[in-house]
């Protein structure tokens, strides 16, 4: 993808420049010379023997001057290399002039022909390269025609293409030419030590890729080459705490201003923590991928399937110091997929977790991880890993692990167990479950079968009666199916108490449609014991595992305040109540909208006249949001599923219910009257 506006920028001394590198295609050397010269370039290299200085016959071709040029030589579209270009100045030296003796004692006997003094100048030009470890020596032959043969002036100059080196390294080169006339020509250049940059394109995203070693510290600067002021707006996304900004004018020696404004800001922190990505490396290596520097521990965990937080291995795993971008190991002998990576930072205890082996070794299993201690004269004891804690596998105690203690011995004695690690104080094992959760299912099936069997004996005793009450058990399923409905969260902002009236009346009106309605109305009681974040996580969590949606109802403070996150990355510190729900689920709530996750589990609504259509952020308008109650046939279909019942008459009756809270809303300041019933509001619906 062509970027015009990108350009390394690299300190170089004392003097900034910019440095902008040709590309050269091929293997080959070559050799180009100015208009009206010619030059040949000989194959392969020559030994470089400079000789002693011999006096020149009358004119001939010497190097004047040295000048280099980096350059790019590629083997593939992204595979190249550093090269220096050489271009070798030349003049002509010395005069036509007649020999002294030749003037007094004549020509001597079969002289040799006089060589024209308007003739056609040749001269070997040897290059000389040293940059350690490499040493070459290239041979150019250079003509010169006659008319451009003047004595003391420059003739012009061949280039070659080109000698390799290495970033960093120093170079000397010589030129002189064989014969040796004068004195060699020497340049000794210090190439810079700049970070290798190659730009490639993913669909619509752009990956700059810098090739640098671990010791080097190095500066990119994107800059857009205007004039006068301007104003360059900024991705609220893109800010991370090592992003800088330089400015210079684009003069010579020009001082450059820097500043690095986001190093402490929290809202760069965070981006930092959403762009880090955990990455797993055949076959016990991993590594954290992250724009900048990341002061974090990591530590592996246990997560078990359905069952709560993952559980960290410390002891008998410790915490490793985190280095961003530079792999790992694992201390394992196997991989399992319910091991992951936990990665904690410093700053606000910040967590990122990765169950990296669950794409390739499958989804998480019902194994029981033991943890085994050993201690001096060969003491061993197990405890198996449970929500709980590590429960003694011979205990009384009334877990899983401990009824099943003595079976997951002989297991792990009879190698059933997959070991995952081993040192001198322990050892992690993996036991699996399938074969005791399939004695349930057996007993359950048997039970099941005699259950059946018994139903077909009375259905052939009494078919006509049997008939009858499974006509009114298949009534009595579907009333409660029905009576039972799909789940539905309401999230909306308590602008005033009118609003949330509002809401109380259309949850209590959805709830007879029917749907299984949470508001945070109808659970104080557990929004003061848990706290908002933790009510809806645990909300959010049930009615996305049931199938159910979340429903964000969009009002002028709710605008608002998804603006204020938009913008800012979150609100001060109690700005809100203590049961704004709202406001607490949008750290949560935003990620999902940001990360494509939000089609299929939100959708959004807003009341006609109290909220324009456009008011809504764009952000949300990846979801349907409708406008209550004109589209409320659509939107009850959309909380119902696809088969929901037919919805006609049901959409009147919410309507109804609405319509009494909404004019209320709608009406001026200290003219509405009392609105209807909150519902279940005094209850805990939820």
């Amino acid at each position: 993808m062509p970027m015009p506006w990108f350009l390394l920028s690299l300190a170089l001394g004392r003097s900034p420049v910019v440095l902008s590198l040709e590309r050269l295609e091929g293997l080959q050397d070559a050799a180009r010379c100015s208009p009206g010269l010619s030059c040949h370039l000989w194959d392969g290299d020559v030994v470089c023997l400079p000789g002693s200085i011999v006096s020149a016959p009358g004119p001939v071709l010497v190097p004047t001057s040295l000048q280099t040029e980096l350059v790019r030589r590629c083997y593939q579209e992204t595979d190249c290399d550093l090269c220096v270009r050489v271009a070798v100045h030349l003049a002509v030296h010395g005069h036509w002039e007649k020999p002294e003796d030749e003037e007094k004692l004549g020509r001597a006997a079969d002289p040799e022909p006089e060589e024209p003094r308007n003739a056609s100048l040749q001269a070997q030009v040897v290059l000389s390269f040293q940059a350690y470890p490499t040493a070459r020596c290239v041979l150019l032959e250079v003509q010169v025609p006659a008319a451009l043969v003047q004595p003391g002036q420059s003739v012009g100059s061949v280039v070659f293409d080109c000698f390799e080196a290495a970033l960093g390294t120093e170079v000397q080169i010589w030129s002189y030419t064989q014969p040796r006339y004068q004195k060699e020509l020497n340049l000794t250049r210090q190439l810079p030590a700049l970070p290798w940059l190659s730009v490639t394109a993913d669909g619509d995203n752009v990956h700059l890729v810098l090739d640098v070693s671990e010791e080097q510290s190095f500066g990119l600067s994107l800059y857009w080459n205007q004039t006068g002021p301007q104003t360059i707006p900024l991705n609220q996304t893109d800010i991370v705490p090592c992003l800088c900004v330089q400015v210079w004018p684009l003069e010579p020696d020009s001082v450059r201003t820097s500043i690095c404004p986001f190093t402490e800001d929290p809202r760069a922190h965070r981006n930092l923590w959403r762009a880090a990505r955990l990455q797993l490396l055949p076959p016990r290596g991993w590594r954290l991928d992250a724009p900048c520097s990341l002061h974090a521990q990591a530590t592996l965990c246990w997560q078990a399937p359905g069952r709560g937080p993952c559980q960290p291995l410390v002891p008998p795993l410790p915490r490793e110091n985190v280095t961003v971008n530079m792999a790992l190991e694992f201390p394992l002998l196997k991989g399992h997929p319910n091991l992951c990576v936990q990665q904690v930072s410093s700053w606000e205890k910040l967590q990122l977790q990765e169950c990296l082996w669950a794409d390739s070794l499958g989804p998480l299993k019902d194994d029981m991880l033991l943890v085994e201690a050993r201690g001096p004269q060969d003491n061993r004891s197990f405890c198996a890993l449970e929500p709980s804690g590590c429960t003694p596998l011979l205990s009384r105690a009334s877990t899983r692990a401990a009824r099943l203690g003595e079976q997951l011995l002989q297991d792990l004695h009879s190698g059933q167990c997959l070991q995952l690690w081993d040192d001198d104080l322990g050892a992690l094992w993996a036991c699996p479950m399938d074969k005791y959760i399939h004695q349930r299912w057996v007993l359950v099936w048997l039970a099941c079968l005699l259950f059946a069997a018994a139903l077909f004996l009375l259905f052939l005793l009494k078919k006509d009666h049997v008939k009858g009450w499974l006509r009114l058990l298949k009534e009595d399923i579907r009333a409660g199916a029905a009576a039972r409905g799909r789940a539905a969260l309401l999230l909306y902002s308590a602008d005033d108490a009118g609003f949330e009236r509002l809401v109380g009346a259309l949850a209590s009106a959805l709830c007879q449609v029917p749907l299984r309605v949470a508001v945070d109305l109808w659970s104080r009681r557990e929004l003061s014991a848990q706290g908002p974040l933790a009510w809806f996580h645990a909300q959010r969590r049930r009615t996305v595992q049931e199938g159910g949606l979340v429903v964000l109802i969009f009002s002028p403070g709710a605008v608002a305040l998804c603006r204020e996150w938009l913008q800012d990355a979150g609100p001060a510190p109690g700005a809100h109540g203590p049961h704004d729900a709202f406001a607490a689920s949008l750290s949560c709530v935003l990620p999902d909208f940001l990360q494509g996750r939000a089609p299929g589990r939100y959708v959004g609504a807003y009341f006609d006249g109290l909220l324009h259509a456009d008011a809504v952020p764009a952000l949300f308008r990846a979801v349907p949001v409708f406008p209550l109650p004109s589209q409320l046939p659509a939107f009850l279909g959309s909380l119902q599923g696809p088969r929901g019942p037919r919805l006609g008459e049901r959409a009147e009756q919410v309507a109804r219910a609405l319509q009494p809270a909404l004019d209320s809303c709608l009406r001026p300041p200290g003219t509405a009257g009392m609105g209807r019933g909150m519902g279940p509001e005094a209850g805990d619906r939820t």
